[in-house]
């Protein structure tokens, strides 16, 4: 147990450690771009080489392959229920929301509000609802995607319980560092846009983090015990929630914002993840 509650602790520190560095630093949009398009990069390749494999391993192809897909499927309906609350929450008042084809998804709405409200800190003027929206669509997003992610951290270290931390939790834990760095620092700095306090930001983010420690200790102790299907099951889901995230929201703000690098980084993170997990 003390083993999930200090890997919960580190995986989920960079909320953060990314929510005060936000809260006081406004970086170039392409650094941004950068940490999450490396993100991007960490969480394909402990989704491709531990996630899912060792679903396969313990459930079998067909019960993995149904878990992968109920996990995708939740994370597009709450998604979609997300979407909506964006687009009435960054709606100024007495105006009417114009139909962007950029914000017809979550990360389109979130680069296109993200431009609106950067532009207004940059006329000195207040961020307004749209900087507010941004910032907590970010961390609704962190939330839904960073659950199951933790979720099926805790259960990785069930198998490894006697091992002690094994190569592929090392990945996985890295792989869920890396990403929620950069999304609570772009969060951050979207509320400190929309005249947020510094307190604020970070009070809500540490919060985050408490939340997805207490996900890695539930998916240690509540799976403990369970049959392998079930346990397969459990981390099918958890990946599937993990890659409608990267399609949906990691990926295209990665790429709206790090052009044309992003790419590059991507790359660098998938490797670095890689050797991560192979233990060299």
């Amino acid at each position: 147990m003390l083993t999930a509650v200090l890997v919960g602790l580190i995986g989920s520190s960079a909320l953060v450690f990314g929510g005060v560095l936000g809260s006081y630093w406004r970086p170039p949009r392409w650094v941004t771009g950068v940490f999450l398009a490396f993100a991007s990069g960490t969480l394909i390749s402990a989704l491709a080489f531990e996630l899912f494999p060792e679903a396969v391993e313990l459930a079998g192809v067909p019960y993995a392959a149904a878990g992968l897909f109920v996990g995708a499927a939740t994370f597009v309906v709450i998604n979609a229920w997300l979407d909506s609350r964006v687009a009435s929450g960054a709606q100024e008042p007495g105006q009417e929301a114009a139909k962007e084809p950029a914000a017809d998804s979550m990360a389109g709405a979130k680069a296109a509000q993200t431009e609106k409200v950067e532009q207004a800190a940059d006329e000195k003027r207040p961020g307004g609802p749209a900087g507010a929206a941004i910032g907590f669509a970010l961390l609704a997003a962190v939330t839904l995607d960073g659950v199951p992610e933790n979720t099926a951290l805790g259960v990785s270290l069930i198998a490894s319980a006697d091992a002690g931390i094994t190569a592929g939790s090392l990945a996985l834990l890295f792989a869920i560092f890396a990403s929620n760095f950069p999304e609570a620092m772009v969060g951050a700095i979207a509320m400190r846009a929309a005249d947020r306090s510094p307190r604020f930001a970070i009070t809500l983010w540490t919060a985050a983090a408490v939340l997805l420690t207490i996900a890695v200790i539930v998916g240690y102790a509540a799976l403990r015990g369970v049959d392998e299907t079930a346990l397969g099951f459990a981390l099918a889901f958890a990946g599937g929630a993990v890659l409608a995230s990267l399609a949906d929201t990691l990926m295209p703000e990665a790429f709206e914002r790090g052009r044309p690098v992003s790419a590059l980084a991507t790359a660098l993170g998938f490797l670095v993840s890689f050797v991560l997990a192979e233990g060299f």
